[in-house]
């Protein structure tokens, strides 16, 4: 948490806050504010009346910067030791430069990152940013209809404890500067023209479509909840049975499936009117979302979370009602549990490849038997082949197997565990020196 290119501390609310979002906003990356810790000893001292003060900084940030930042920041409360500190999350605006309200887009009113400190923009740098700016986006699309209705809208909202009001439109940023709706408002309608469809293959490609569901013409909200609920039903419960354990696991991590399938939503790029798609075939599942990275967003930025939002009306109106978190926190989600290599990028598109686990079979009596054999005849040969000490490398290629996570969760270890497969270095077992041997008790047993 000390102060980098990316963090600002500071130990009190003071009247510069806006100029340190700003400064963020127009940086690549974003970055975070943290309020009661000391900026140059790091030092926690906390804060007073937290929700009071929670209020007053999204008031500020809301009125006094321009453009609009709704969707671009996140306030949340972190404990310490034992101590409020407030946490604001900001990501890099697309409608750069963002500045002062009250000073317009000038060297006064615009900043910028600049290895921890915030400063002025040069008027040649505004110019700059200016000119690639964003300008069409679908908050500022005008909607094909303004007959619009919002009942599905108003339910979801409402169970989560808040009423939209009369002025919910202008509120959540659903008009045009005219005011008229805008396409944002139009995909949160009941009642639009997007579909969203799942397929699903038999065999490993499109070659034979044995099912087609569509989901949509309705509220976007509405619509990600039936995708997410359809492809839980798809996740089903499988079992991998060990030498002497069973364990049931689902065929696709749940909390990977719902961020990658709520990322691909939100930021979907809708100005061709192109939607996500979903496919499954029997070993995975592909979400394809329009529209590659940000202009200038490298790969790296993107898998360490810094985040650009795509659609921040959708952004906001997803996080106020509990289907997003924090900023930026769903793909480093989906990597606790999948490697890199599952995102495909292209110029148009993000593909999300969610291979199905390895190692795990139905849970039917005909499909355990055969996975039962399967992992026993594993399991056995591994204590076979490490009757004398083997490397990790060793093993893999005795196998045949690949996949180095897999081999390690679901054959390794579990012979480790159980006390069939001894370290030769028990006291260092990340040494790149470490082999593995067959427990001499399970060889006096074989012979």
């Amino acid at each position: 948490m000390a102060e980098s290119n990316r963090i600002e501390n500071k130990r009190e609310l003071t009247d510069n806050l806006e100029k340190e979002v700003i400064a963020f906003l127009n940086y690549r990356e974003g970055g975070v504010i943290y309020i009661g810790i000391e900026d140059k000893t790091g030092k926690i001292y906390g804060v007073q009346n937290a929700d009071e003060l929670q209020l007053k900084i999204k008031d500020r940030i809301k009125n006094n910067i321009s453009p609009s930042t709704m969707g671009l920041f996140d306030i949340i409360l972190e404990v310490h030791k034992k101590k409020d500190v407030i946490k604001i999350t900001v990501a890099s605006g697309s409608e750069k430069p963002y500045h002062l309200t009250a000073k317009g887009m000038s060297p006064k009113g615009c900043f910028i990152r600049v290895g921890s400190a915030s400063e002025p923009m040069s008027s040649k740098m505004i110019e700059e940013l200016f000119s690639k700016r964003v300008r069409n986006s679908i908050g500022t699309i005008k909607s094909r209809n303004q007959s619009l209705t919002f009942e599905q809208l108003q339910i979801y909202y409402n169970a989560t404890g808040f009423k939209l009001s009369e002025q919910f439109a202008r509120n959540l940023e659903l008009l045009t500067e005219d005011g008229n709706f805008n396409y944002a408002a139009y995909l949160l309608a009941d009642v639009n023209g997007l579909s969203i469809k799942i397929a699903k293959y038999s065999g490993t490609n499109r070659v034979n479509l044995i099912e087609n569901e569509e989901f949509g013409y309705c509220s976007i909200v509405k619509a990600t909840k039936t995708v997410l609920e359809k492809l839980k039903v798809e996740n089903k419960t499988f079992t991998r049975i060990t030498s002497t354990i069973r364990e049931e696991h689902k065929l696709l991590n749940p909390v990977a499936v719902r961020e990658a399938v709520v990322n691909a939503i939100v930021h979907n790029n809708y100005f061709n009117e192109v939607p996500p798609k979903f496919e499954l075939f029997d070993d995975r599942l592909e979400i394809t979302s329009a529209g590659g990275l940000p202009p200038e967003f490298t790969k790296e930025e993107f898998f360490m979370g810094y985040s650009v939002p795509q659609n921040k009306e959708l952004m906001r109106i997803f996080r106020d009602i509990n289907m997003v978190e924090q900023l930026g926190s769903g793909v480093p989600r989906i990597l606790e549990h999948y490697p890199k290599s599952i995102y495909q990028f292209s110029q148009n598109f993000i593909k999300v490849v969610l291979p199905f686990t390895e190692g795990y079979a139905h849970a039917t009596e005909q499909a355990t038997e055969q996975a039962s054999g399967q992992a026993i005849g594993q399991a056995e040969r591994i204590l076979i082949f490490c009757a004398y000490p083997r490397t990790n490398k060793e093993i893999m290629e005795h196998l045949g197997v690949r996949h180095r996570e897999h081999f390690r969760n679901t054959l390794l270890l579990p012979l480790i565990s159980e006390g069939e497969i001894l370290l030769t270095i028990p006291d260092k077992p990340s040494s790149p020196k470490q082999k593995y041997v067959t427990n001499s008790n399970w060889q006096k047993g074989k012979l």
